[in-house]
């Protein structure tokens, strides 16, 4: 019940103060998001399962978030970030939906 509250008041307080993402962070900011909700699905999905661990949570949540970016930063570095991001979701994207 905590987690409900803090992402409502989470996105209640974004829809009210509009924070600014600065330029140098928009490509990666989808990407992570998606990576997040893949972390978030498969925490979801080892609930219901009653295999859920808090840590192994975390973990999954960082990792995700950070190799994805990671993934599209060396594609922005290669000159192919477009190619790589569509990459990044369509993988992440079929992890999702077998969660």
């Amino acid at each position: 019940m905590i987690a409900v509250l803090g992402l409502v008041v989470g996105v209640v307080a974004g829809l009210l103060v509009r924070p600014e993402v600065p330029a140098v962070v928009e490509p990666y900011l989808p990407i992570a998001v998606v990576a997040a909700l893949d972390a978030v699905f498969g925490g979801l999905r080892a609930m219901l399962d009653g295999l859920f661990d808090d840590k192994v949570f975390l973990v999954s949540f960082l990792s995700n978030v950070v190799v994805a970016g990671f993934i599209v930063f060396l594609g922005d570095q290669l000159g192919v970030g477009g190619q790589l991001s569509t990459a990044v979701v369509g993988g992440v994207g079929i992890r999702i939906f077998s969660d």
